[in-house]
């Protein structure tokens, strides 16, 4: 199951420099990347209309890419503007085109609908600009389906297991924790407290705890403005404040996730860790590491769901009683697939 009608992370801005071409695959189609000359990203097709010879084999000069085998040669918005040794450009040598948008460090790209693309609607990701951040990119293939990922982030009670060695804590403080989960039909949202709690090591290490903290979790998917899950979440120390929205005296991380199809057993999980704890205090740096090992931990399990998944495709998970935010993520995509039906089905 894809939704098509919206906006999806293709790659980090500075995966595509000037004069390159970059070849994925997103929701089942190759697709190309480029910067023209005049800085601009654009998307492509990844196939030549003449012998279907892949785009990101090819040149990029000034605001075109030329393909490798022939020379036909496209602009920006897939228009063919060149055949060797032909003045008459037939209008079926041209390719789609994808509406993409640079925002935030990140290149968006929208696989449905061109008419109903609107970058205004992309969700804000401002630690990626605000100078009171340090944060760093990361990209990871996933031989998973998206939606196991996003099912991972809403669901948390699995951090004390799978990250027992970085980010865990103890098991009973995550499932005794107070946790509110919320869905007004467009986006849904898990609030999670634990007050009391012993830090994990990754914790102290970035915050320097003595003690037990008051810690909290808040992970928001809203996925009509991007299929992105914003997870913030810390630690202060016990008394302090933490849950009425005083937490200069801890530290702060939000953790950025933007999952993107690339087939139905395959996904790109490009993800940002950001922290406003002070780049000379050496924390981000081992923060980052830490955070690299804890999702490198998610994509083990992940792939290894996949594979039993693999076994027996029809087979159904059964609930229990942490599931409700990923339920109700569940049903929110199911929603906007069939909106997709629907709008697809003659009146």
């Amino acid at each position: 199951m894809f939704i098509r009608n919206t906006w999806y992370v293709a790659a980090f801005a500075d995966e595509i420099a000037p004069g390159k071409a970059l070849g994925r695959k997103y929701l089942n189609e190759a697709v190309v990347l480029f910067r023209t000359q005049d800085g601009q990203i654009a998307a492509l097709e990844d196939r030549c209309s003449h012998r279907a010879m892949p785009l990101s084999a090819g040149h990029v000069e000034g605001n075109i890419i030329r393909c490798c085998y022939h020379g036909v040669e496209f602009d920006g918005k897939g228009t063919c503007t060149r055949i060797p040794n032909q003045q008459r450009i037939p209008a079926a040598a041209n390719v789609r085109h994808y509406p993409v948008v640079e925002k935030d460090h990140l290149i968006w790209i929208w696989m449905g609908e061109p008419a109903l693309a609107d970058p205004a609607t992309i969700i804000d990701n401002p630690e990626h600009d605000d100078p009171k951040w340090t944060w760093r990119p990361y990209n990871f293939h996933v031989k998973a389906d998206w939606q196991l990922i996003i099912d991972n982030i809403m669901d948390l009670t699995h951090v004390p297991y799978i990250h027992a060695k970085t980010i865990g804590g103890n098991p009973e403080q995550h499932y005794n924790a107070d946790t509110k989960v919320e869905f007004d039909g467009r986006k849904v949202t898990l609030l999670r407290k634990m007050p009391n709690s012993v830090p994990p090591k990754s914790y102290v290490d970035a915050g320097g705890f003595k003690g037990r903290v008051d810690r909290w979790q808040e992970v928001r998917f809203e996925p009509a403005r991007g299929m992105n899950c914003r997870v913030n979440a810390g630690g202060c120390d016990v008394g302090t404040g933490a849950y009425e929205g005083k937490r200069d005296n801890g530290f702060m991380l939000a953790n950025n996730h933007f999952i993107t199809p690339e087939t139905d057993t395959t996904s790109h999980y490009l993800w940002t860790i950001c922290t406003t704890a002070s780049p000379e205090s050496g924390v981000p740096d081992v923060l980052f590491d830490q955070f690299f090992d804890t999702i490198t931990e998610d994509e083990v399990t992940l792939q290894a769901q996949q594979l039993r998944i693999n076994d027996a495709p029809l087979r159904a998970f059964v609930g229990i009683a942490s599931d409700g935010a990923v339920n109700q993520t569940r049903r929110l995509l199911s929603s906007l697939q069939e909106a997709e039906q629907d709008q697809r089905i003659p009146a």
